[in-house]
């Protein structure tokens, strides 16, 4: 080939791959390959936990650990957003940025309605953050005392922030890992209680005022899973027939029941000062890969709802998302339930996902049988949506998402190991890490000889929940091409009250 047809193949060749990258960045914000559409992410670059989550004056707010100028991990700042129905989410400016005392991490938002910061006024309560100061330099230089506990208030209902003088307000004691600060008022002591992650344990300490704290017990050094740092605490009571409980979560990164992160949790007392479990049992809030140091909006009153983080730390900045990396779960209502003589707690769904629910679909059992593709029978394809039905039988059944690429994607129950599980070994991407795991399981834990079983499905994303979220799994896949057929294997077992719901685009 003479010089003149290189240089035009070669002209042709950067003319394509110029046209290509103008139409990736052409891409529609929030529409971008792998966007979730039914879960907040952030409008572009990285997100991890999330953080400061608190209701006010009819705002959720959600803060979440942000790196705003790439798709990976880097000095953590917090990002904002804040919706009216915890379904429709606007991102606000930065909250907190890195400072001398280092980056932001984790931390909780609480409002000072009696003013016992002297942050506001009594008539102007202010809202104040309670975060963890990480010092890079410190951890590089080897000292043991680069996470120390800071606050900022807010007097604009969380539009600015202005850090504390006086920061940090809980020094390190000694302790390496010693952060995620969860704060509460705790009303019958008439103070502050922080729940803090302190290496293998999670520590109490209490304030009258936000800035002055004193500890108040340990919890956990030799109780729950240890395959990992614990992080990120939360702890807030629920009732179960009339009766008051503690809840304390704690996420564990590695030591996960698949493998990495995942969230375990405690149910029994707190007497203001000390957490005592009333079993000793390991315990999951989700056994799936991908829900991580979730924790609970405050000043929600009796409710309480959750949120994690969709990722896990083997794989999060590995993922193949371009202009943005990570979001996180549906907010999930918490609960509790007796179930073969324990307590455990459960989690579903929030109600007010059906305000984007396009349109509830029944679909007759019978015709799956002529036509075993759910889409081919409602005569629509969705990418994001909800599946919903009930078991006469607790017996082997799958449900399958695939494509004409040859993947696919299926959850389902196994009865000889009485088990449900999630299985991406085939859903799509997953060279990008060796560490994305292809099976996730979670044991069957109602003892009913019927079970119910929804799926919340979402374009990069799936969560299950069974026999009312006592068994939940979540996970992300990527697949060449979205799924284009969703049917059920269920080996002639009877299923009832089959609906599938196609989910508006919040974006």
């Amino acid at each position: 080939m003479d010089i003149k047809k290189v240089l035009l193949v070669g002209c042709l060749v950067l003319a394509a791959a110029s046209s290509k990258a103008q139409k990736a960045t052409n891409v529609k914000l929030y529409h971008e390959p792998y966007r979730p559409q039914v879960h907040f992410s952030p409008k572009t670059m990285w997100t991890n936990d999330p953080n400061g989550m608190v209701y006010y004056k009819g705002i959720y707010h959600l803060f979440f650990q942000h790196y705003p100028k790439a798709t990976v991990w880097g000095p953590m700042h917090w990002g904002h957003a804040v919706s009216k129905d915890l379904i429709h989410w606007k991102q606000m400016p930065i909250a907190l940025y890195p400072d001398k005392l280092g980056y932001i991490f984790s931390g909780s938002v609480v409002v000072d309605e009696n003013n016992t910061s002297g942050f506001g006024t009594k008539g102007k309560p202010a809202m104040v953050a309670i975060f963890t100061h990480h010092d890079p330099k410190g951890e590089k230089s080897g000292s043991a005392v680069f996470q120390n506990q800071s606050i900022a208030y807010s007097l604009d209902e969380g539009t600015t922030w202005t850090k504390y003088t006086g920061n940090p307000v809980l020094k390190n004691p000694g302790i390496k890992d010693f952060r995620d600060p969860k704060v509460f008022w705790y009303a019958a002591g008439n103070k502050w209680v922080m729940s803090l992650a302190t290496k293998d344990r999670i520590t109490f300490y209490s304030s009258p005022n936000l800035k002055d704290w004193k500890k108040e017990s340990d919890f956990g050094q030799m109780l729950g899973a240890h395959g990992g740092v614990w992080e990120c605490p939360d702890l807030f009571p629920l009732k179960l027939n009339g009766k008051e409980y503690w809840v304390l979560l704690v996420s564990i990164n590695p030591g996960g029941p698949n493998g990495g992160s995942a969230t375990q949790y405690f149910v029994g007392h707190f007497d203001g000062s000390k957490f005592t479990p009333s079993s000793n049992q390991t315990k999951w809030i989700d056994y799936g890969p991908d829900n991580y140091a979730g924790v609970t909006w405050g000043n929600t009153g009796n409710r309480k709802v959750f949120l994690g983080w969709m990722g896990n730390w083997f794989y999060a900045n590995d993922v193949p998302t371009l202009k943005w990396r990570n979001a996180m779960t549906v907010p999930r209502e918490l609960s509790l339930k007796l179930t073969a003589g324990d307590i455990w707690l459960t989690s579903t769904p929030i109600e007010e996902l059906d305000k984007i629910v396009s349109k509830t679909v029944k679909v007759d059992a019978g015709l799956l049988a002529k036509n075993n593709n759910i889409f081919s029978v409602i005569k629509q394809t969705p990418t994001q949506y909800t599946l919903k039905f009930n078991t006469k039988a607790v017996k082997d059944y799958s449900v399958m998402l695939s494509n004409d690429a040859g993947e696919a994607l299926v959850v389902g129950y196994d009865a000889k190991n009485s088990r449900y599980y999630i299985d991406r070994t085939k859903a799509g991407q997953n060279k990008f890490s060796k560490q994305f795991m292809p099976k996730a399981y979670t044991p069957r834990l109602s003892t009913s000889l019927t079970s119910d079983f929804e799926l919340v499905v979402d374009v990069s994303s799936i969560e299950l929940f069974a026999d009312g979220g006592l068994s939940n799994l979540t996970g992300v896949f990527f697949p060449k091409k979205p799924y284009s057929r969703l049917s059920i294997v269920n080996n002639g077992m009877e299923i009832e009250h089959l609906q599938i719901q196609p989910l508006k685009s919040i974006w």
